[in-house]
């Protein structure tokens, strides 16, 4: 096992026996299974819809994929990893090192591949399990490790099933189908739709960009590692420490801005977007449809090194005229016009507000989630449901989403979550859930901050609930981590 991924030593406390199930074999599967194992908790199962492990990284693969999130922040802080290619490394990379790590710290055979959890009840103090193929489990704690980005959003255009070429969703990447030569058009102007663009279009004869909102674009260079640098992360992990603690701290920098519109280095965001479009984008008919009315960052931040370049090929066409509907031979806009196509993308993204379901979850006195969530989804610290005892989500409603890394957050939530199951484990309590006083406080106070962020200045964006309020964590990612030092005990309610 290579001293990259090796494992720490487990916990050796003892108590109450526990058994656990996991809702997901991604990335924060992954890390709770270790961690229960570390704290010598191994009765668990790790319940997987997919025939993968690795979440959002197995589903995604089309061209172009990468995170946002440089990669030496994007990796456990225990598993350091030296071979990262690129500042942001593909996506196949990210999967690839999911996969090992899982290997190596012992996780495989406690995954059950293909079965996917459909209910979850609260009985007698325990929680029982069904899954798709009529397996049933009954268990202490459910950790819902769901994920965000993982139920595909189609649009509703008239015609789309009409079109009489290739058509799929981004997260669905049909590889069977030829780009080389082709007539592409691509959907949705997000991440995942720059990525794409990119990527593909000096393969293709031509590429169509239906742009509904035009984004911000923060330039970032990608470069490699060469070899002597990968070397030297090998033989000297604090290099990777030091990387990795500079890239933490950028991003620290970066949620002090966006939490606070007015602030100095939300300034600095938007001088920097600014001038990457102005000075990269040479047409200035172009660069106006591609100058967005709404203020940068106030829509998750596009970072890309290469995406003016590639909408300004010659072969590559900016659409901003509204989809009228699509016809077997391609798209037409409002104007009348028909885009001729062989090919057509679905990059529009997630159903970003459904986190566990379509899991149902019924809770104490039978409430079910869908219930506790009829106005909006809502967690205390994202974490826990009034309501709901010993059941914890990872990266659930109102957590840090935005442009961090998920794999930090997750990490922080997991260690305050252990904390709550040391309170099972050593039978001061039986049952453990936020009370509805303290979610009440926790999402007054985070409503009332989210008005003063950068999310709030007059876009239309996933990050936003039904009021227009960002549901997303509206304070500096500092206060995040000190929230997750220790739970605050009198937020919670202990029984038995």
């Amino acid at each position: 096992m290579s001293s990259a991924f090796g494992p720490t030593a487990a916990s050796s406390s003892t108590g109450r026996d526990l058994r656990f199930a996991i809702v997901g074999a991604g990335m924060a599967g992954i890390l709770t299974a270790i961690k229960l194992k570390e704290a010598g908790l191994s009765d668990f199962t790790v319940y997987e819809k997919a025939d993968r492990l690795g979440g959002t990284w197995w589903e995604n693969t089309y061209p172009g994929l990468s995170c946002d999130v440089p990669s030496h922040l994007y990796c456990y802080s225990f598993a350091l990893n030296p071979e990262w290619s690129h500042t942001f490394s593909p996506g196949s990379e990210i999967q690839a090192y999911f996969e090992r790590v899982a290997s190596d710290y012992g996780v495989v055979p406690f995954i059950r591949f293909g079965d996917e959890v459909v209910s979850c009840a609260f009985d007698n103090g325990r929680w029982r399990i069904s899954t798709a193929s009529g397996h049933r489990d009954e268990v202490d704690v459910v950790i819902a490790a769901t994920g965000v980005l993982h139920h595909p959003k189609y649009p509703d255009i008239k015609g789309l099933d009409s079109f009489g070429g290739a058509v799929f969703h981004s997260a669905r990447w049909d590889h069977g189908v030829t780009l080389d030569g082709a007539r592409v058009g691509i959907i949705g102007t997000g991440s995942t739709a720059v990525q794409i663009v990119s990527a593909i279009v000096e393969r293709t004869e031509r590429l169509v960009l239906f742009q509904r909102t035009a984004q911000w674009v923060m330039p970032a260079m990608n470069p490699a590692y060469t070899p002597e640098e990968q070397a030297a992360f090998r033989r000297d992990r604090h290099l990777m420490e030091e990387l990795r603690a500079g890239v933490s701290q950028l991003f620290d920098g970066f949620s002090g801005a966006v939490v606070d519109a007015e602030s100095p280095q939300m300034k600095m965001i938007e001088d920097a977007c600014l001038k990457n479009l102005e000075d990269n984008v040479t047409d200035p008919g172009l660069r106006e449809r591609l100058r967005p009315d709404y203020r940068a960052a106030c829509k998750r931040l596009i970072v890309s090194a290469d995406f003016y370049r590639a909408i300004q090929e010659p072969n590559a066409e900016l659409v901003t005229d509204a989809i009228d509907s699509v016809e077997p031979g391609g798209v037409r806009t409002a104007d009348g016009e028909l885009h001729e196509l062989d090919v057509l993308v679905l990059a529009t993204g997630f159903k970003v507000d459904a986190f566990v379901r379509p899991m149902s979850v019924v809770g104490r006195d039978d409430r079910n989630l869908e219930q506790a969530w009829a106005r909006r989804p809502e967690a205390y610290l994202s974490i826990s449901v009034p309501g709901f005892p010993n059941f914890f989500m990872l990266n659930g409603p109102n957590g840090p989403v935005g442009n961090f890394s998920l794999v930090e957050v997750a990490e922080l939530q997991v260690g305050y979550i252990m904390q709550l199951v040391d309170r099972l484990r050593t039978g001061e309590c039986h049952e453990i859930s936020a009370t509805q006083a303290a979610m009440d406080r926790f999402e007054a106070a985070r409503v009332e901050a989210a008005k003063k962020t950068v999310w709030a200045t007059g876009c239309r964006s996933w990050y936003l609930d039904d009021r227009g309020i960002p549901a997303a964590w509206p304070w500096h990612f500092g206060r995040f981590r000190s929230a997750m030092v220790a739970p605050e005990w009198e937020a919670y309610e202990l029984r038995g």
